[in-house]
């Protein structure tokens, strides 16, 4: 009797364990759980949503982690850290703008 190769084939599935903040423990598959990594950073945050209450969570990932993940098929996005635009920057910038010559500097620039 011939098998199919497939047939013969033991599929595994790897199974991810971390906790829910309202939950307790959950497993997931390596679909379930996302890497966000910071451009040139070693570490990063793992994010998934809870197959029981559906929260997305977010939890910091070491650089061992993340290994780990990739090593296992997770998927990743490269995420900017930039902090956000402060009060003071925004008032700078209203002040080169009402400032004469902004806009030569900037097509000059260009060039």
């Amino acid at each position: 009797m011939l098998y199919s190769t497939l047939a013969m084939e033991r599929i595994t599935m790897t199974t991810i364990r971390t906790t829910c903040s309202t939950c307790g423990d959950v497993e997931l598959t390596i679909d379930d759980v996302g890497l966000e990594l910071s451009p040139g950073a070693d570490e990063g945050r793992y994010r998934f949503s809870c197959p029981f209450c559906g929260t997305v969570q977010r939890r910091p990932a070491s650089r061992r982690v993340v290994s780990v993940l990739l090593a296992t098929g997770v998927g990743y996005d490269v995420v900017a850290t930039a902090s956000p635009i402060s009060e003071d920057e925004i008032a700078a910038f209203s002040r080169a703008l009402d400032g004469h010559g902004w806009f030569k500097e900037l097509v000059a620039s260009d060039s």
